[in-house]
């Protein structure tokens, strides 16, 4: 055999096995994921969280996975259009980020079985369907603590988008923390009805500082509420993002959630084929709600109890909910212990406190 012979031969040897293996085990395709999002993702605000959440996944698993969203979206029937229209366009993991897009999604799901998703804020699940939440009101409750310790006027304002459980336990914790270190400290309500609409909300806080409350917080997705009060010289306290460059004078602190590390297990799950139907609620010591942005115009004590009060959180020594706790009509909704999930996911009154009656 001539040396040239000999040498093809022994490429080709070190080729083959190679080439068959190649052949045998093609590289995994990425992962379509799909979001839903009920506003636009705009500088800050709720919406702007999940595509945080969005992109901080894609960099987690760079190259296993590639996304798509649509923003603004209704929820109702334009959300199970929307959700549909994802999964034919080849997503296989779908989260759906607002609590109206629950039912849209279950329907959608069921007829698509092999296709995950996931849900954020609501209590359904299916066989493909998980739900996740976070104890955005442990946020609330240290955002009251410091609200009372900050007013002089002993009223905070509250501007909320609907009456439904998850907006509840937060007015009603932010109403235990202020009453926690101020006893007579009094909130009061606005409702706007939507969970978007900066034009609403600015009303609604102008409202409510002309009603005498010094320190305003929401539960709406824009900065309108924050830039409002910068605009009257008031406090505020910020939901969703970190909003102090729109107000970097009003802004106290910002209770803020963080959803990537969720966003990336679940991902990583479908990719392994270990994905099973779930119910997460997550809060501060999962690192998925946080107080953060603390002004410099909050004292040193002040801040310093607030983060006596989170340690306490984490280590499960505090939670908001303990009894006795009285509705703002004097009934007695616990003597004592303290009110379990299924209870909070219930919860369809006003502490005492709270001014006002529940969507009115």
């Amino acid at each position: 055999m001539s040396k040239f012979t000999l040498r093809r031969a022994l490429c080709a040897a070190i080729l083959l096995p190679a080439v068959a293996l190649s052949q045998a085990a093609p590289a995994q395709a990425p992962l379509n994921v799909g979001f839903v999002y009920v506003s636009p993702i705009g500088d800050l605000g709720w919406t702007t969280q999940h595509d945080i959440a969005r992109k901080q996944m894609e960099k987690n698993l760079a190259g296993k996975v590639t996304t798509k969203f649509v923003e603004n979206v209704p929820e109702g029937a334009d959300a199970e259009r929307v959700i549909r229209d994802l999964v034919q366009q080849g997503s296989k993991l779908v989260f759906t980020t607002s609590f109206g897009y629950m039912n849209p999604t279950l329907k959608v799901a069921k007829q698509f079985p092999n296709v995950k998703f996931v849900h954020v804020t609501g209590y359904k699940t299916a066989p493909n369907v998980a739900n996740t939440n976070a104890r955005f009101y442990e946020g609330r409750y240290l955002a009251g603590v410091l609200a009372g310790k900050m007013s002089k006027s002993n009223v905070a304002g509250y501007v909320a988008a609907f009456p439904i459980p998850e907006v509840l336990q937060g007015i009603n914790a932010f109403t235990l923390g202020m009453r926690s270190v101020n006893p007579k400290a009094q909130v009061k309500i606005v409702w706007v009805n939507s969970w978007f609409d900066p034009g609403k909300e600015r009303d609604a806080t102008l409202t409510l500082l002309g009603q005498g409350s010094d320190i305003v917080t929401h539960h709406t997705d824009s900065t309108a509420v924050v830039q409002a009060a910068q605009e009257k010289g008031k406090y505020a306290i910020a939901y969703h993002s970190d909003m102090a460059k729109f107000g970097p004078k009003s802004q106290l602190a910002a209770v803020t959630h963080h959803w990537g590390d969720y966003y990336t297990k679940q991902a990583k799950m479908v990719l392994d084929g270990t994905w099973k139907t779930s119910s997460t609620w997550g809060g501060i010591k999962d690192g998925m709600v946080k107080l953060e942005g603390i002004s410099a115009a909050v004292p040193a004590d002040v801040k310093k109890l607030v983060q006596e009060r989170e340690k306490a959180l984490v280590a499960g020594t505090l939670n908001p909910f303990t009894g006795p706790i009285k509705d703002n009509t004097g009934k007695v909704r616990l003597a004592s212990g303290t009110i379990d999930d299924a209870g909070l996911n219930k919860m369809d009154y006003f502490v005492e406190g709270v001014q006002g009656k529940v969507g009115k």
